[in-house]
């Protein structure tokens, strides 16, 4: 009978973690629609204004008037890492942190030693692994709960300006990318400098009339730009951080379905066990009696 009661409480537990999960895919599954909503209003905006800098860039014969496309040797870096707040969303989490050390292992293992390599933290858990064996520059747990463009460009805007004054020479960022609810790709972008984009001849270039020069123009548009790019880089974490959970939690209600099944199936063959035991016991005690 003990061993009845330890499968029934078993069983009792794993429905209620079923239960769980099953509640916390629901709500994955409705937050992922409204962050790809919230992508898919950025796209438009986005895309186009990339395509007038591929163009602009691509247009002129030198970048040395253009200070945020100046490369210099990397002393000061810094690494944007974006994570998520909670875990229960499968390696999400854990291959942002991977990425990071290897990163810091691989390219600038020098200004981590000089203390010159610094990370920008976005989300609870790269600020609690992270910060072990690294100088963290800023770090921010609410952008993630409700995200907002002003924040964004707050921090964009402190990044551009110690790029200009010669206060950061690299920034990169590395965050999730999403593709579909089952697939998140791991992303390592470089946010400064800006990569020069060469003449080709491919596709038709389209020809405008500036005023005033591009290079105003150019130094007008692209802060705009990385502040986008930093904005759609949260949003993309944002829905790869849903579709990951809802993943999980899905995996996790299956398997605690199949664990139900075994229980079940284990609880009825001790349960009959014991009702066989007892029948024997009542017929061989009857057989005593008569004899």
């Amino acid at each position: 009978m003990s061993n009845l009661k330890e499968i029934r409480t078993r069983i009792a537990s794993v429905e209620s973690t079923q239960k769980m999960t099953s509640a916390m895919k629901l709500v994955s599954a409705a937050k992922l629609r409204r962050a790809q909503n919230a992508i898919s209003n950025l796209k438009p905006y986005s895309n186009k204004l990339n395509a007038l800098l591929e163009n602009l860039s691509a247009s002129l014969g030198t970048f040395g008037e253009i200070p945020l496309f100046a490369v210099r040797k990397p002393e000061n870096v810094v690494v944007i890492a974006i994570t998520s707040n909670r875990g229960l969303c499968g390696a999400f989490n854990a291959n942002i942190i991977k990425e990071v050390q290897r990163i810091t292992q691989e390219e600038f293992p020098e200004q981590v030693k000089k203390g010159t390599l610094k990370l920008i933290c976005i989300g609870k858990k790269a600020v609690e692994q992270l910060r072990k064996n690294y100088s963290i520059r800023y770090a921010n747990e609410l952008l993630l709960d409700t995200p907002n463009f002003e924040e964004v460009d707050t921090i964009a805007t402190d990044l551009i300006c110690d790029f200009c004054n010669r206060k950061i020479d690299k920034i990169a960022i590395v965050y999730n990318h999403f593709v579909n609810v089952a697939t998140q790709r791991l992303m390592y972008e470089p946010f400064l400098p800006i990569a020069k984009v060469e003449k080709t001849s491919k596709g038709k270039k389209t020809d405008y009339l500036f005023e005033p020069s591009q290079e105003v123009l150019l130094n007008e548009l692209i802060p705009k730009i990385l502040k986008l790019k930093l904005y759609k880089a949260l949003l993309d974490s944002i829905a790869a951080d849903h579709g990951a959970r809802m993943t999980a939690m899905a995996k996790a209600t299956d398997n605690a379905t199949e664990i139900l099944k075994e229980l079940k199936l284990s609880y009825n063959n001790a349960r009959q066990a014991a009702i066989t035991n007892e029948l024997n016991e009542i017929v061989g005690g009857a057989e005593a009696l008569n004899n």
